[in-house]
């Protein structure tokens, strides 16, 4: 699913049928939800994706670029078979744009989307990629176009997708001078960047990445990457940053240890007022209500959290999503996904 600050939005769905005992027999259908500006409920249109077998599976990813724009990237099997999709009315027509890298940019236009391609060597594959840079995917057509001007941060920057709602944009990687975790941030659309080196726990092997997220009084940013002791985790979290400048200076809160929790994270972590902030771990969700230095277990179970112009986004449960625009406050929505009725 992907969302506008206008209210509204895009979301993939896809139905696959076959026999179990058969399963070439099988394919899938994949259709675009979309809510226009204004509108009470979701429409289904014609997805620009080919149909596929139940053997091939389905690998698409799609990207809100604004107020009826979106862009779908094609995850075929063979790079040379795949293909992106642009929209510009509301998914009401498609058209194929190159998915290569062409030219720069002096800035991330609103409605842009902040992501990555392989530098080094040109347009190679994600697992022989050496050296990759800052790509931006343009609201006008779709096209990819690299960031003129990128912060230092080691060979495999990896930025925050969407601004914060501050405005300000968001990049981890690792400092090139001591290799430690490192975070950048431009207040200006990507024309100039500030890197600041995280005070990160002592640790064996470099961190994986840094997920940011901005609250109304205080920047987090958590450290993810292999745990030293205890039971081994998915997407475990090593420590949790906070900054009361705007990320010029930064304090380690929370040092995840072999048993205390939370020690994953799934998504961003979610800031709210006062030192508040929420983490959804693999099991459970916490809430911490002094910055991060001490956590209590919630009831509501775990949620991935990402952001959209619209604040931050989390499923509750199947095709069920929350919003929230301060961390506390979350509004409920559904998207009827399994009956294909949005």
């Amino acid at each position: 699913m992907g969302l506008a600050r206008d209210g509204s939005g895009f979301a993939l769905l896809a139905e696959c049928v076959g026999d179990p005992a058969t399963p070439e027999t099988g394919f899938c259908r994949q259709h675009v939800a979309v809510r226009d500006a204004g509108a009470k409920e979701w429409v289904l249109r014609k997805s620009p994706l080919p149909r596929t077998t139940g053997t091939d599976g389905i690998s698409a990813h799609l990207l809100a670029l604004g107020p009826g724009r979106a862009l779908i990237e094609d995850g075929a099997v063979e790079p040379q078979d795949a293909r992106n999709w642009f929209t510009r009315d509301g998914g009401r027509s498609w058209r194929a744009v190159d998915r290569r890298t062409v030219g720069t940019t002096p800035e991330i236009p609103a409605g842009a989307v902040l992501t990555t391609d392989c530098a080094s060597p040109a347009g190679g594959h994600p697992d022989a990629c050496e050296r990759e840079r800052l790509v931006v995917v343009s609201p006008q057509d779709g096209r990819r176009r690299a960031l003129a001007r990128v912060p230092l941060l080691g060979a495999r920057p990896l930025p925050a997708g969407q601004p914060e709602p501050d405005g300000s944009w968001w990049v981890s990687g690792t400092d090139p001078l001591s290799g430690r975790a490192a975070v950048a941030v431009s207040r200006d659309g990507g024309r100039a960047w500030t890197v600041g080196r995280l005070p990160s726990p002592p640790a064996t092997g470099h961190g994986w990445y840094t997920s940011v997220a901005v609250g109304q009084d205080a920047v987090y940013a958590a450290e993810m990457g292999e745990l030293t002791g205890g039971e081994p985790v998915k997407n475990p979290m090593r420590a949790l940053h906070r900054s009361l400048d705007g990320g010029r200076t930064w304090q380690r809160m929370w040092t995840t240890g072999p048993t205390a929790e939370p020690r994953t994270l799934l998504g961003l972590p979610v800031p709210g007022p006062g030192g508040r902030v929420e983490i959804g771990g693999e099991q459970a969700g916490y809430r911490s209500l002094d910055g991060g230095r001490t956590f209590v277990r919630l009831d509501e179970g775990s949620h991935h959290t990402r952001r959209t112009p619209l604040g931050l986004l989390r499923e509750s449960s199947s095709c069920r999503y929350e919003l929230t625009a301060d961390g506390v406050r979350w509004s409920e929505f559904g998207l009827a996904c399994e009956n294909r009725t949005p």
